[in-house]
């Protein structure tokens, strides 16, 4: 990787956690925002700690140099279910937000992305191995 592409990783990894850090202390804590999400979509509690739970693993991983390339794959699919959950159910703008929520999902996505492009070699020669 080029020096530029580097900063750039590590700059959306750091974007990425950061948001995804913020919102695991009202996952965890059974904040009443975060617990009327899960009731609405139906799987409150267990899908509220299994989302946090996901999500932590994703920001350890984010912060790790050599499985940044993991964290990205799995902050994809975890804010892709976010963003289909806000599209389909939640709306977009939910509890009153102004759409808060969904628009950090939208910037952690666009992290992920960033990172996992940046890092596709990476990518690629883990699941080459699978071949």
């Amino acid at each position: 990787m080029k020096p530029q592409q580097i900063y750039i990783s590590w700059t959306a990894q750091i974007i990425a956690s950061f948001i995804l850090g913020q919102t695991l202390f009202f996952k965890f804590s059974g904040a009443a925002e975060s617990m009327a999400l899960f009731t609405k979509l139906g799987i409150e509690p267990f899908g509220r700690y299994a989302a946090g739970t996901m999500e932590l693993i994703t920001v350890i991983l984010l912060l790790n140099a050599r499985r940044a390339w993991l964290g990205a794959i799995f902050g994809i699919g975890t804010m892709s279910g976010a963003i289909l959950a806000h599209l389909t159910i939640l709306g977009i703008e939910s509890e009153y937000d102004g759409g808060y929520l969904f628009f950090l999902a939208l910037i952690t996505l666009t992290c992920c992305l960033t990172v996992a492009y940046i890092r596709k070699s990476d990518i690629l020669a883990k699941f080459y191995f699978l071949t």
